[in-house]
């Protein structure tokens, strides 16, 4: 029998499938829920314990982690007499390591709090290479003493893994995050266009771009995308659409102006409302050879 902690993961979509796997490759015993019945048969055939509900799976649980895409996803997994917060047992963690907002984060661990419950909230950014390669960066607010407890499992799940703040601060550096990446994707993708438009030799510019001062993480991880124009979803724009308002309301909250960021913000929803949500997030070269009007045949 595992002497390690019981974990409940809640929400095995695009991220949530290869990290509930990590744990379970680390040796973790995990009993796990979700809508989808093919996600379900996929942490069983990885070893994992498929759970019908929320209750089913929280009940014996020791730490509970949620997957899931926004704020009105985690509310409605927590809250109510089905939800995480009406089941667990007193004492349980509970590691929410969904994008929300800053302001739900404090309010679960509010609420959490008063049933007993431990929260931490534990963003990820890495996307879905990352979370298949356990080399996600994990941004964490909550008490120190329960990121200590955490930690072993976080670093099942990522190399970059640091506590930022009190309840709600992960969440506030993760929207910190999703505007250097967007900014970052808008200026790959230009400079993509203007490369092409140019008659440069597209892969042996990015190669070396990459090896200079622009160089980036994301454009490492995005050069394929742009080269092959391959826009499987590993983070979609709709996400990311979400995660803009995530970071300009909560800019606005407290005053800090994000020129840039808002118009990379209106980009990324215009592309959503041309029928692209459902791309990879490096699909903002779309919209610039719309803009454009090139076209790669």
């Amino acid at each position: 029998m595992s002497t390690l902690p019981k974990i409940a993961w809640i929400g095995l979509g695009i991220m949530g499938a290869p990290m509930a796997e990590n744990l379970l490759k680390a040796g973790y015993p995990v009993t796990g829920h979700t809508l989808e019945p093919d996600k379900l048969d996929r942490l069983a055939a990885a070893g994992g314990t498929p759970a019908t509900s929320i209750a089913e799976a929280v009940r014996e649980a020791d730490v509970i982690i949620t997957m899931v895409p926004a704020s009105p996803q985690v509310e409605a997994i927590a809250y109510g007499p089905d939800g995480i917060l009406a089941n667990a047992r007193r004492g349980a963690l509970l590691i929410d390591m969904s994008s929300i907002t800053p302001q739900t984060s404090i309010d679960l661990a509010a609420a959490a709090a008063e049933r007993g419950l431990r929260v931490l909230d534990a963003p990820v950014s890495g996307g879905e290479a990352g979370a298949i390669e356990a080399v996600l960066s994990i941004m964490v607010g909550g008490p120190q003493e329960d990121f200590d407890a955490a930690r072993p499992l976080f670093e099942a799940l990522g190399t970059t893994i640091v506590r930022c703040g009190p309840h709600g601060a992960g969440q506030t550096v993760k929207a910190a995050n999703q505007l250097i990446v967007a900014v970052n994707l808008q200026a790959c993708a230009e400079a993509v266009v203007f490369l092409e438009k140019s008659g440069v030799d597209l892969t042996a510019a990015l190669e070396v771009l990459g090896g200079g001062l622009a160089g980036s993480t994301v454009l490492t991880r995005k050069k394929t995308n742009f080269l092959t124009r391959d826009f499987t979803p590993g983070f979609r724009i709709d996400l990311h659409h979400k995660d803009m308002g995530i970071v300009t309301d909560a800019a606005r909250t407290v005053g800090a102006a994000l020129p840039v960021g808002t118009l990379v913000a209106s980009l990324v929803a215009a592309l959503r409302a041309q029928g692209d949500g459902g791309l990879d997030h490096s699909a903002l070269l779309r919209g610039v050879e719309r803009l454009s009007g090139h076209t790669t045949g």
